[in-house]
């Protein structure tokens, strides 16, 4: 009898393996598997890059590989407020134009804001950055994590970098969130319940009717902070939404790209956590955790003496919109001081022309200049000792500088709701 062979049907691939396999060159890639992969596009800032790579690069006597693909951002130690910081940015200003560096921007927004807001980050790159928040990128269907100093000075040098396949853990959202639920409320939902190493080196995709209903904004929060799973990306497949912002950014190309194939088929392997966007309530996570997370009435007596707005996960224009539902027409509680530092000028400037700005002013808001700030405890100084409620992505114990200060972290929504009551509050009930 003549034995039939049939044809071996090739395994459904993740959107993180069909990112993969693109940037190493090859029909499809096995979880696993050890890729040398080309890099599109490495970013880093004023803290991670030009102090530690320039002197390693000199060393070595080596040049960029192609400098059209670095991005150099300034927003950690801007502005400068003492000698240290004017050293390191310094040191940045210098190397820029030493290397000639063509995408400089500085002073004008948080990285992982800024990037985006500029058209570098497109659907299938393959992206580094030399900030752990760097998984943002993932947001617009781009492989982009963070990576260490030493793997940056590789890149730097070759182009070039060595990456396995991690598993996907697909994290499904049905259905829309409520008024007054944001994308924040979602991560802080899923960090309360995976914790802080649940994604570990794996491959988190956001995805469901929840997810496709969000803004660019709402889903960059989502990525930004798969980092405090301890994910490597956090990825959203593009979809028109995408398109249209590359489009507002300036990206012509944007209005040919072929976005189907950039989706998880149906036939990969992945674990898939399925969650109602509709039945979340807002949430709050304790100090000194994003992962010491409930929802907000189990907060509801704690004192507010700082309310910040800010951080690439709280202070972009969706968020600054959202605080301004909640402040329209009312103002601070006593004894409450509410800071807020835009994410990007771009931002900002949009949040002047709309009204927003003024309202949040008229709220009692002392508006902070557009960069990491007191996020990574930079300035807008945290007092000792304080109960803070934060927009922020992490709340570890000296993150926003006092070691005794208490931080909670929330959306926009929930952080302008408990800065009009002096207690962390359910901004539903205002917006009611």
């Amino acid at each position: 009898m003549t034995q039939l062979h049939l044809p071996t049907q090739s395994p459904g691939q993740t959107l993180a393996q069909k990112l993969l396999a693109k940037s190493a060159g090859q029909p499809q890639v096995a979880v696993g598997e050890i890729l040398n992969c080309q890099v599109d596009l490495a970013m880093f800032h004023d803290s991670s890059g030009p102090r530690r790579l320039k002197p390693m690069l000199e060393e070595l006597g080596a040049t960029i590989w192609d400098k059209s693909k670095v991005v150099l951002v300034m927003d950690h130690y801007v502005p400068e407020q003492d000698d240290d910081s004017r050293r390191i940015v310094r040191i940045a200003r210098d190397w820029a134009i030493e290397q000639r560096l063509p995408h400089v921007y500085d002073s004008i927004g948080i990285c992982h804001v800024v990037l985006p807001q500029k058209g570098h980050i497109r659907p299938g790159m393959f992206c580094v950055g030399g900030d752990s928040h760097s998984p943002t990128g993932g947001a617009f269907g781009a492989y982009m994590f963070g990576i260490g100093s030493t793997e940056m000075l590789g890149v730097m040098v070759t182009g070039e970098l060595w990456v396995r396949v991690p598993e996907t853990i697909r994290m499904q959202w049905n259905n829309t969130l409520s008024p007054g639920v944001a994308a924040k409320d979602m991560m802080l939902h899923m960090v309360g319940r995976f914790g802080m190493n649940g994604g570990q080196y794996q491959a988190v995709e956001f995805c469901g009717s929840g997810v496709q209903a969000l803004s660019m904004q709402e889903r960059m929060t989502l990525s930004n902070m798969s980092a405090e799973m301890g994910a490597q990306v956090g990825l959203i497949a593009p979809d028109e939404t995408t398109r249209q912002w590359l489009l507002n950014a300036g990206v012509a190309a944007a209005a040919e790209m072929d976005l189907r194939g950039w989706t998880t088929d149906e036939s990969a392997t992945a674990t898939t956590h399925v969650f109602d966007a509709a039945t979340l309530a807002p949430q709050v996570a304790a100090p000194h955790s994003p992962a010491n997370t409930q929802p907000v009435q189990a907060f509801d007596q704690v004192r507010v003496d700082v309310a910040y707005i800010g951080a690439c996960t709280g202070a972009k224009l969706d968020d600054l919109r959202s605080a301004a539902q909640v402040f329209k027409g009312r103002k601070v509680a006593t004894g409450v001081r509410l800071m807020v530092a835009p994410a990007s000028q771009q931002d900002q400037q949009q949040a002047e022309s709309e009204g927003i700005m003024a309202t949040l002013r008229e709220a009692g808001a002392e508006v902070l200049p557009t960069a990491c700030g007191a996020c990574s405890g930079y300035g807008g100084s945290i007092p000792d000792g304080a109960n803070v409620i934060a927009t922020t992505a992490r709340n570890f114990k000296g993150r926003m500088g006092s070691a005794t200060a208490q931080v909670y972290l929330a959306s926009p929504f929930t952080v302008a709701a408990s800065a009009l009551r002096g207690l962390i509050s359910d901004p539903r009930e205002i917006l009611a």
